[in-house]
């Protein structure tokens, strides 16, 4: 090994909040060996939709490590009594953190831990037989290469914006995710009309935006949605039962199928909006009434784009199908503002060792009980996968509130031993059948 090359027992890839909790609980683990790589110069969260008086959906313990160690010094509470704010966070009474109260909290956790090496990226993850180690070749902001080797990887690079091809072909000053839409509110108030195709929060919170906007005197709105309803999340606590590890753990156990199905099912779960939302619109849109003069607004559910172009005439023109009667029209925008969610990133890094990955019917990696991905037998290291398991766990995979017992339960695979205490009972609901032993416990 040259003198270039460090070694450790675990190199994760990516740092979003899943990774970070991953380096929050290893900080305390004495004999492990943790680092984290991420290409960006800085932790930041998600920019481009933090409006002033967006709320988390899930409250304060789903933090980074609290579900399962909340004795730990980099705890959400201990942030606010570092920052002085825990009384006033408790006179405050709403247990649910601002969005940027809750991205202040992972950038003062990121400051506190020296594992996290930020302007790092990873070209190439390759798997040494001879040492029995994962060899990974990193550059540097600067360009200098870095060489590690690794027991283990944690991969987090987290998820991309999904441009759908029906939107695929228009110009970039014609379109932008809901990722980016802070970024682009110069466009967005130069235009005179602006539509959001799809829904799901992200998308409702941009048309509350825009609706404001409207009332102010700005552009015309418009809202499409293929989905049947303006659906609300379903965050009653018995349904929520579906978001435990207990339920994680059984949907694992389910044939592969079975589990396409549920995802399929499920989804009010990560693509329903929150009530409070439909209520501000609601509000907003009744507060249009009494006003006169305004721009236009047109909501649409139940309605599939399938095309989009721009005309002759400059204008962006939607090719819409209405689902219940089949009928097609045109949608005359400006700026569409794409609310169609994230798809996983395959990394190319990873290319030297996909052949080692074992996929299942579907093309998927499989991965195991322990959040590891399958691999060829002659691989002594493990590959961990942070939200990139829907298939294998369910519609909980990107839920904040499961990162600290995935991280947990990787940890303890890694050092060998129960470093972190998981939830023997995380549900009241018995989810299997009666008498039935689930494949990963026989």
């Amino acid at each position: 090994m040259s003198d270039t090359t460090t070694a450790h027992d675990v190199v994760a890839i990516g740092c979003g909040p899943f990774n970070l909790g991953l380096a929050a609980l290893a900080s305390t683990v004495d004999d492990l060996d943790l680092v984290v790589l991420e290409e960006r110069p800085e932790f930041t969260w998600h920019r481009g939709m933090m409006f002033g008086d967006a709320s988390m959906q899930v409250n304060f313990l789903a933090d980074l490590v609290t579900l399962v160690a909340p004795w730990h010094p980099l705890s959400f509470l201990a942030y606010l009594h570092d920052r002085d704010r825990l009384y006033a966070f408790t006179v405050r009474e709403n247990f649910f953190p601002s969005r940027r109260e809750y991205e202040d909290y992972l950038r003062w956790a990121a400051a506190k831990l020296p594992s996290l090496r930020f302007s790092h990226r990873v070209e190439e993850v390759d798997w040494n037989a001879d040492e029995e180690r994962f060899a990974v070749r990193a550059v540097r902001g600067d360009g200098t290469p870095v060489r590690l080797r690794a027991r283990h990887l944690v991969i987090g690079i987290g998820t991309a914006p999904h441009l759908p091809d029906a939107l695929a072909g228009l110009p970039g000053d014609r379109v932008l995710h809901t990722a980016d839409y802070l970024y682009r509110t110069g466009d967005v108030d130069r235009a005179e009309r602006v539509t959001v195709v799809g829904s799901g929060q992200s998308g409702a919170e941009v048309a509350v935006d825009l609706l404001t906007r409207n009332l102010d005197g700005g552009p015309a709105v418009g809202w499409l949605t293929r989905t049947g309803s303006w659906a609300p999340l379903d965050y009653t606590k018995m349904n929520l039962e579906l978001t435990t590890p207990a339920y994680m753990r059984y949907f694992h156990s389910l044939p592969e199928d079975v589990r396409d199905r549920l995802v399929g099912e499920q989804w009010q779960f990560y693509k329903g909006i929150s009530t409070d939302t439909l209520e501000e619109i609601h509000e907003l849109l009744y507060r249009r009434q009494l006003e006169p003069g305004l721009r236009d607004v047109e909501l649409r559910f139940g309605t599939a784009v399938e095309s989009a172009a721009v005309d002759a005439g400059g204008r962006t023109v939607l090719g819409c199908r209405h689902l219940d009667t089949g009928e097609t029209f045109d949608h005359v925008t400006d700026l569409v503002v794409a609310a169609t969610g994230y798809r996983a990133r395959p990394p190319a890094f990873l290319t030297p060792v996909e052949k080692l990955i074992r996929r299942d019917a579907g093309g998927r990696p499989v991965v195991r009980a322990d959040h590891s991905v399958e691999l060829d037998e002659s691989v002594t290291g493990r590959i961990f996968v942070a939200n990139a398991e829907l298939h294998a766990y369910g519609v909980s995979t990107p839920n904040l509130d499961i990162g600290a017992v995935r991280n947990a339960t990787i940890l303890n695979a890694v050092t060998g031993r129960e470093t972190y205490r998981l939830p023997r009972r995380s549900a009241f609901t018995s989810f299997d059948a009666p008498g039935r032993t689930p494949p990963h416990a026989r």
